[in-house]
């Protein structure tokens, strides 16, 4: 694998690469600072890894769902770089990588992780432990409010929770709190975990990449509750 990943779909910026068996990092949480932290990431890891973008096989993309100015920030770099290097994109969800680092840490089966979406909504993945312990899809990733998630119900065992948008919104942990096997410290996606997710993934054309906004207007009204 030659493949270069960044996510900026939360408060964290993500940036790692792999080239071989070697892996080269940097991972910071800080809001607002993505503009300013992305480029001298990405310039980096390459420096330290000593390769140019050309000697890669593909970028890949923490795709969201997550912030909207943080995700418009990542595709926009990443469709720049593909395109100056001839390269396709592999486009990965964002919450995914955080589950994927979960069942890397635990061993526990079955994952729902929340990030903040503000106005009192977080997005949700729920997921398990599928093949090469990386996390399977219970359910498409979408909009939650704070009440009761379904799918818990009708688990057979509790679920850990991970991401920031538990802590963001107690209210949705309290409600479900019954399901709830435990919380993870696992809050934002690391682009380390994408690249083991890019291989479930297939490459596109840089102009093809549709961030997973889920809320397709930024000031749109929540949906009643």
């Amino acid at each position: 694998m030659k493949r270069l990943a960044l996510d900026t779909s939360s408060l964290a910026c993500s940036v790692a690469l792999r080239m071989g068996d070697e892996l080269v990092e940097r991972h910071e949480e800080q809001p607002r600072e993505h503009t300013r932290l992305l480029m001298p990431m990405l310039r980096d890891v390459l420096e330290e890894a000593d390769v140019e973008l050309s000697d890669l096989d593909a970028i890949v993309l923490g795709n969201g769902p997550g912030s909207f100015i943080g995700m418009r920030i990542a595709a926009s770099v990443a469709q720049g770089l593909a395109f100056g290097a001839g390269l396709k994109i592999i486009p990965v969800s964002s919450l995914a990588a955080v589950a994927a680092e979960v069942f890397h840490k635990s061993e526990v089966e079955h994952v729902a992780v929340a990030q903040d979406a503000h106005m009192h909504e977080v997005y949700l993945g729920l997921y398990s432990r599928g093949a090469n312990e990386l996390p399977q899809p219970l359910a498409d990733e979408r909009l939650q409010d704070c009440s009761v998630i379904e799918e818990f119900s009708a688990a057979n065992e509790k679920i850990t929770v991970a991401g920031q948008g538990w802590q963001r919104y107690p209210e949705l942990a309290a409600i479900n709190r019954s399901c709830i096997g435990g919380h993870s410290d696992v809050l934002f996606p690391r682009a380390s975990y994408l690249l083991a997710l890019s291989e479930l993934s297939n490459a596109i054309e840089p102009k093809d990449i549709q961030p997973a906004y889920l809320r397709q207007k930024v000031a749109e009204i929540p949906r009643s509750r």
